[in-house]
């Protein structure tokens, strides 16, 4: 069954670091996992939702009426369990009060990625992200037709924790595909992003062995004591090159702001707080992925 509606979160225009190019990026809610570092958090929930932006507020007490939708507590509005908050935005004046993503249909959201086309053409095109993609995939698989039909490119960041059979269907539309692999080993991966890294790699054997792998790049992204350790880059990279050798791979540097966006959406980041790693600490695990037989590795 195809899906004609799908719940977006931010599109980015003018991206560089997501693909090759000028890129639009979309960003689809809903993800399986939950990382500990998780990047967006305002993408997890598969539902719409609503938010508050602190630094928006003028403390009017407008939305204090609502009494069914909003408890108002220390100087800020608390949201009960409801769905339609629509008037409630509407009498904010500031814009304090906001949904965490918009409704898209295919066309509309094909016309709002035609917006940037001028820049796709020396180079760039369309990437999508997350939260997963693949959790909303039947829309998925009919934007990326469309922009192959408008020969768009495309690119996708997922988790590839995903059904095999979405997988397939999505992977003749699709010019590049950026797969996480996080942590190597099944307990560690389950206490960090609580779901089991078995499908993951399942599916990354997959594409790795089919007509498709030299679209794909798999990325770890380095968070201080659970992936950017020797140990996992070592297992990941002996793991990936038996499958197959020239294996393209990248790891990303840790990014510490993203525990400023966990107050909108009423969460608590969970991470201590780490810095980036420097360049002598990123050669250094350059030198343990390339020791341990990696032969197309990406450096930032």
């Amino acid at each position: 069954m195809k899906i004609s509606k799908a719940l977006v979160f931010d599109i980015k225009r003018f991206a560089i670091h997501d693909g090759s190019g000028l890129r639009t990026t979309v960003f689809f809610k809903g993800c399986p996992l939950r990382c500990l570092w998780c990047q967006n958090p305002e993408g997890l929930n598969t539902q719409r939702q609503v938010i508050y932006f602190k630094n928006k507020c003028i403390h009017c007490r407008c939305c204090q009426q609502f009494k069914e939708q909003i408890n108002y507590q220390n100087d800020r509005p608390y949201f009960q369990n409801h769905q339609d908050f629509d008037q409630v935005i509407k009498t904010c004046p500031s814009g304090a009060i906001q949904y965490d993503s918009q409704e898209y249909t295919l066309d509309k959201l094909m016309n709002k990625i035609k917006e940037d086309e001028v820049f796709f053409q020396h180079g760039g095109g369309v990437t999508f992200s997350g939260g997963e993609p693949f959790m909303q995939g039947e829309f998925l698989i009919e934007i990326l037709k469309r922009c192959q039909k408008e020969k768009i490119h495309t690119a996708i960041e997922t988790s590839f924790y995903t059904s095999l059979e979405l997988i397939k269907k999505a992977l003749p539309y699709l010019d590049l595909v950026y797969i996480d692999l996080k942590i190597f080993d099944e307990q560690k991966h389950q206490a960090c992003t609580n779901v089991s890294p078995q499908l993951i790699k399942e599916n990354i054997r997959y594409v790795l062995q089919s007509e498709y792998k030299d679209k794909v790049i798999i990325r770890t992204p380095l968070i201080p004591t659970m992936s950017a350790t020797d140990e996992n880059i070592h297992q990941i990279v002996k793991f990936l090159i038996q499958i197959n050798p020239e294996v393209k791979y990248e790891m990303l540097n840790y990014n510490s702001l993203a525990s400023a966006k966990y107050e909108l959406v009423n969460l608590k980041y969970r991470l201590e707080s780490y810095q980036t790693f420097t360049k002598q600490q990123m050669q250094h695990f350059y030198d343990v992925a390339l020791q341990a037989g990696i032969k197309n590795l990406i450096k930032e």
